[in-house]
């Protein structure tokens, strides 16, 4: 396969640690700023673009790609919660490294949202603020989740099921198609005005070796927690939420419990899940006014 190019305007790195070995990228200078892409068929560090190009202008940006996505390690081995949160462990050691004992704003994207605030419990000094674009666990889906910490929401034997040889890559071949791509593209988007940049990316992704392993676990719901509405409570640190109101992902009907809370802040933007696409500067403008009242 062809190899995939850099989904961002910056040089990439590879670091270790307990995830594995992960595609890492840095630009810019001033306080650290960690952005994590969502998880879906064909995710990649591109998905944060807007972000990483505005951001690096006036502060040190860094991003990954996550475990099985993009140029990080795709082998076959178990993706789980666990492995995803290590991955945003890692990171944080790794800007460590760079920065100090600086804290990190943190900013992730839908499904991963769920693994950033995990982070953010487990490591509550390295991370200043926290901002959930479009998070999972707050629909009226979600009102019963009560399980315990760490447990998954996967459907037992569809994993198997799915990652059968016989027919798992031209499973996965058909859901990452490019007519695939763009049709859940318009479905997050609300609209059929999707980023081409990034539906070419996301195909481009796909046809990887070993693309099909995190995606398929991705698929069997065990990425996804059980214990979502727990851990987004314990949450300590500012938490921006700025969500859809347009497309797929736009029921926050389960949140009420965290709109009271003074640390929480919900803002709703006109437009699809990935709202730093269709409105950029906007959201930044929104975002740098969040970050510059925790100072």
């Amino acid at each position: 396969m062809p190899t995939l190019p850099l989904p961002l305007p910056a040089a990439q790195r590879e670091i270790t640690g307990a995830a594995g070995g992960l595609a890492f990228y840095e630009a810019g200078s001033g306080t650290p700023v960690l952005l994590i892409h969502s998880i879906n068929a064909a995710a990649s560090a591109y998905e944060v673009r807007p972000l990483f190009e505005r951001l690096s202008a006036t502060h040190r940006v860094f991003a990954i790609d996550l475990p099985g996505y993009g140029r990080s390690q795709r082998t076959d081995r178990r993706y789980d919660i666990a492995l995803f949160t290590a991955a945003i462990e890692d990171a944080l050691d790794a800007i460590g490294e760079s920065c100090g004992d600086a804290p990190v704003d943190l900013i992730a994207v839908s499904l991963s949202c769920e693994f950033a605030a995990r982070a953010a419990v487990k490591r509550p000094q390295r991370i200043r603020t926290l901002t959930l674009v479009t998070p999972t666990g707050l629909d009226r889906r979600s009102a019963a989740l009560d399980g315990a910490p760490g447990q998954s929401r996967e459907v037992p034997g569809v994993h198997r099921v799915l990652t059968l040889p016989l027919w798992s890559q031209a499973l996965f071949d058909l859901l990452s198609s490019g007519p695939s791509v763009r049709y859940f593209l318009r479905r997050t988007w609300g609209s059929p005005d999707i980023d081409a940049g990034l539906a070419e990316y996301c195909v481009a992704s796909a046809r990887q070796p070993g693309a099909r392993f995190a995606p398929l676990s991705f698929l069997c719901f065990r990425l996804f927690a059980a214990d979502v509405r727990s851990l987004y409570a314990q949450l300590q640190m500012p938490v921006w939420v700025p969500h859809a109101t347009r497309g797929d992902f736009r029921d926050f009907s389960s949140a009420d419990f965290l709109r009271s809370r003074p640390n929480w802040r919900f803002q709703p933007f006109e437009s699809g899940a990935l709202v730093y696409f269709e409105m950029p500067d906007a959201f930044v403008a929104a975002w740098r006014r969040f970050a510059e009242d925790q100072t």
